[in-house]
Order: structure tokens, then sequence, then C-alpha cells
């Protein structure tokens, strides 16, 4: 009786080891605790996603037609707009109507945009995004050989945008080219800065300059 007891327990003992070795050891987890194959919970965005594009500009920026904003005004939803200048220059927003944008910052901007609604209501508080910025065109257009809209890249003067022309044609008037720059009439003596005289003139977007 005593010999079959300790074949018994023998034979248990064989029977758990073989299902110990059998049984695979845990998956230890990645660096960081995060469960392999995992998928990211809805609404939340990974470091690999790619960020919404948003413009970089300078304090001393000035709107452009084209140019997209988000305009802000605190604690009223209802007069937070996103505008895009239009080709007049304006943005139109509730109250406020119809506001000049293009040749501003967009501190004054703001600072417009306030005044326009200190009539209807005490210390508005109005923040101005720049969303998205067009690439700033200065025009060259009369009696040059190729007339037209010229990219303005970083800083530019007259005479490189009449050379960027191509020239003059036989009758022009390098005298008395105008520049239009909004209301402005600027005259420039194409003569005399090819000379050195005077200190260069450089362009903002939008000014025109006319070669009669």
């Amino acid at each position: 009786m005593k010999t079959l007891t300790a074949f018994t327990f023998v034979c248990v003992l064989s029977t758990a080891s073989a299902a110990l070795a059998q049984t695979p050891p845990p998956t230890a987890p990645p660096a960081g605790g995060q469960p392999v194959g995992g998928s990211q919970p809805v609404g939340t965005t990974g470091a690999a996603a790619t960020p919404a594009r948003a413009a970089t500009t300078s304090a001393d920026y000035r709107l452009v037609p084209g140019d997209k904003l988000r305009i802000e005004v605190y604690k009223d939803p209802q007069l937070s707009q996103s505008v895009q200048v239009r080709p007049d220059g304006k943005i139109t927003l509730p109250l406020a109507n119809d506001v000049t944008a293009a040749g501003h910052t967009p501190t004054e901007l703001r600072d417009s945009i306030v005044s326009s609604l200190k009539t209807y209501m005490s210390n508005p508080t109005v923040t101005v995004m720049v969303v998205e910025t067009v690439a700033p065109i200065v025009y060259v257009m009369g009696e040059v050989n190729s007339a037209g809209g010229l990219p303005l890249n970083g800083k530019m003067d007259v005479l490189q945008a009449l050379a960027t022309a191509k020239g003059f044609k036989d009758f022009a008037d390098t005298k008395n080219i105008v520049i239009r720059r909004g209301t402005q009439l600027l005259k420039f003596n194409y003569n005399e800065a090819v000379k050195g005289k005077g200190a260069p003139v450089f362009l903002q977007p939008g000014d025109t300059i006319v070669v009669k």
C-alpha cells in the first residue's frame, strides 16, 4: 500500500512539471508600459500626426488680399469669425461691417475692429490671428517690355522690379514713373536712381509701378 502511494505521488509531480514546461512565459510590455499593437483612442493625436499649417508672420507683417484670418471677440462667439481679405482689401464682420485690412498689420486691424465695436459694446476685447498668407505681389505696367505681376520675395526696390520687367520701351518717360500704393501716388525718377542719387525705394505688397 505504501509503495502504490509513493508511485502515485511521483506521477502527479511529473504531470505538473510537464504542464509548466508547456506554458509560455508572460510577454513583458514595451518601454513606457503601452501594450504591443494597442490602438490609439479616438479623438487623440499621436506624435506622428501632421500638425495643421499655421502662418508665421512678423509683428510688422502687412495684410494682403487673399490672407485668411481668424477674428476672436472675447465672450462673443457670434461675432467671432473666420474671414478672408477680399480683392478690395476689406473684410466684413457683424456690427463692424466693412473694415479695411489690406495694408495694415494685424495689430492695426485689431484696433480698427475694436473702434468699430465700441459703438455697440463696452471695452471689446479682440484678437486677430493670421491663419494663412498668400505670396505678396507687386505689379509693373505701361511702357515696359514685360508687364505683369511679380512675386515680392523679401525686400525689392523699384530698380529691381523694373529690371525684372526687362527694361523700357522706346518712348518710356523714365523720369516720371509713378508708384501707386493704395491711395498714394509716389514719384520715381529712374534716371536719378541709376546714378545712385537718393535712397532706394522699397516696394510693399500690392504696389503698382506705372511707366508712361
